[in-house]
């Protein structure tokens, strides 16, 4: 099963190295990984090019994450996408587990996601009762909040040409939007442990960008 791993940044020198070291030490390698710049400023690409010249770099003027995941399912050259973003990184089995899980549902769902690990400023958070993930039908539990994580979710294409790409429009909450669209029709995939680590509490999170989120 091959799938190509993709990774928006924009201006995070600082962690995409961790991201990316994160997809490359995976116990079931990743087929492709690709970054898409979202108009960077620092040294990003000039990182990424120098320490990791098999990755496919692409460039983007600065129009926002939707646009950057757009780019990359676009060029991505496998059925299968999985996203990640650039401050966070994988468990070194999450790729493992997914074709594991995806075999063992006879190739049920189009659609994937896990559990996550969750630092704020470098301090583990305990997860509420209402931010507990599960599979199935999602779309009742997605109108009271966003219960996906791009970095945790993995999809075949034909997810994308039933329900359309990231809105570019949004420069905040696209994902939940996409979460949305997808599940009024399509059951989801879950694997019930914690393969993804999402670090939060830096000043450029766009989920810090409004209050009214």
């Amino acid at each position: 099963m091959k799938i190509s791993a993709i990774i928006p940044t924009l201006n995070r020198e600082r962690y995409v190295k961790r991201a990316i070291e994160s997809v490359m030490c995976q116990s079931a390698p990743v087929d492709e990984i690709i970054v898409v710049d979202n108009g960077s400023c620092d040294d990003t690409c000039s990182l990424i090019r120098e320490n990791y010249p098999k990755i496919k770099l692409l460039h983007e003027p600065k129009l926002g994450v939707s646009r950057a995941r757009n780019r990359g399912i676009l060029n991505a050259k496998n059925s299968w996408v999985a996203f990640l973003d650039s401050d966070d990184e994988w468990s070194k089995f999450k790729n493992e587990k997914f074709v594991a899980a995806y075999s063992a549902s006879c190739e049920k769902y189009n659609i994937w996601h896990c559990n996550e690990i969750w630092f704020r400023n470098g301090l583990k958070l305990n997860q509420k009762k209402r931010h507990k993930k599960k599979g199935g039908d999602l779309f009742k539990s997605c109108l009271d909040m966003c219960c996906v994580s791009p970095s945790s979710s993995v999809m075949n294409k034909k997810i994308f040409k039933n329900f359309g790409l990231f809105d570019e429009e949004m420069e905040v909450c696209e994902d939940y939007d996409f979460w949305l669209r997808v599940s009024i029709d399509e059951s989801f995939g879950f694997i019930d442990e914690e393969l993804v680590i999402k670090h939060g509490g830096h000043n450029d999170q766009l989920s810090k960008k409004f209050w009214g989120m």
